[in-house]
């Protein structure tokens, strides 16, 4: 009895090794290759570029003040729309003291010559009318006077625009009133009501008191790897895409190629612009991210095959050709891509079968 449950514990012991390594055999034999049946197909291929850009104003302007000043009054707010010469603010006027006093000292001076040719007429006067001077010597002291008055008004106007920032002969192009220059939208007021601010000169560019842009005039402004620059020409349609605009596509037409590159991140890449058609019903503002699509060459109606069915050597191309339930290795010439599809010049016909890359299918448990 004891040898027969020796006998079967050594049995059932070699049964357990024998199943454990059947298991591990079929466990490692590799499976089956599966590969999927493709046709050829009829399409139209296109190769396109994508570029990432914004959407800009073609024409965007910075109004700046014409005398240094405080901000007295704002007028208009930022997505406001202004016509040409439209008040945006209003300036108290902060005058130079050195000009100031310029300005006092030429009134002064003006009033003593004005009161001096008022005495020198009077008493001309008197004579001529006595024909005691010739009209000739009357005539030059009458317009030494008018010579004297006009000056006086001028120094006048003068200091008052020194002194307030408007003359009261000129108070309707009063320089302290800041006037929008174009007609357009107001894309950004960066001051505030007590914000100084000075007149652009020869030493700085001067304080923006408005941004005013036309945003019925937009451009898309991206950049191209130099890569496929050379494939681009003026007058090329685009299809812009916004993201911030889901489901919004507008046509453009490529105006600019930058004649010299940048580079950025290592690579070599061009400016492009290209004008944007706006569509009235939507409202696109300044600086959206967009995105380009540009076709840089297509092929319509070609014969056309996944590009997962090439095979590669050297510089020839080759897929596997179903003739009677067989695959056999066939070169081809291949046309254009468009990174899914590729068009097949010679080597194939419509209606062809080729296999395409391997499934792979997950051992079962």
């Amino acid at each position: 009895m004891k040898k027969f449950f020796r006998y079967f514990s050594i049995a059932l012991i070699a049964l357990l090794f024998v199943g454990t390594f059947v298991f591990l055999y079929m466990k490692s034999r590799p499976e089956k290759p599966v590969y999927p049946e493709l046709s050829t197909t009829r399409m139209d291929v296109k190769k396109s570029a994508v570029i990432t850009g914004k959407i800009t104003p073609r024409n965007e302007v910075n109004i700046k003040p014409q005398i240094n000043g405080i901000i007295a009054e704002l007028y208009k707010e930022a997505g406001q729309e202004v016509k040409e010469n439209d008040v945006i603010a209003k300036l108290k006027v902060i005058p130079d003291m050195s000009s100031l006093s310029s300005a006092e000292s030429r009134v002064r001076l003006s009033e003593i010559n004005l009161k001096q040719a008022q005495t020198n007429y009077d008493r001309e006067k008197a004579l001529y009318d006595k024909d005691l001077v010739s009209a000739e010597e009357f005539d030059k002291v009458a317009q030494a006077l008018n010579q004297a008055k006009e000056e006086a008004s001028a120094a006048q106007d003068a200091l008052e625009v020194i002194r307030d920032g408007v003359s009261s002969k000129n108070a309707k192009s009063s320089s302290t009133l800041v006037r929008s220059t174009i007609t357009g939208l107001i894309l950004d007021i960066p001051v505030k009501v007590g914000n100084s601010v000075i007149q652009a000169n020869t030493m700085n560019d001067g304080t923006t008191v408005a941004t005013i842009a036309d945003m019925n005039d937009l451009i898309f402004d991206g950049n191209i790897d130099e890569t496929e620059v050379g494939s681009l020409h003026e007058g090329i349609p685009m299809i812009i895409s916004i993201g911030a605009l889901q489901d919004l596509s507008l046509d453009a037409t490529l105006e600019y190629i930058s004649p010299k590159a940048i580079e950025n991140n290592g690579a070599n890449q061009f400016e492009i612009k290209a004008a944007v058609k706006c569509n009235s019903d939507v409202t696109i503002r300044s600086g959206y991210s967009a995105n380009a699509e540009i076709v840089l060459a297509s092929e319509e109606d070609a014969l056309t095959i996944p590009e997962s069915a090439l095979e590669f050597s050297g510089d020839s191309t080759f897929v596997y050709k179903k003739v009677d339930e067989e695959y056999v290795r066939t070169q081809i010439v291949t046309g254009l891509s468009d990174g899914i599809n590729i068009s097949v010049k010679e080597g194939l016909a419509e209606g062809d079968v080729v296999r395409g890359s391997q499934i792979i299918v997950p051992k079962k448990k």
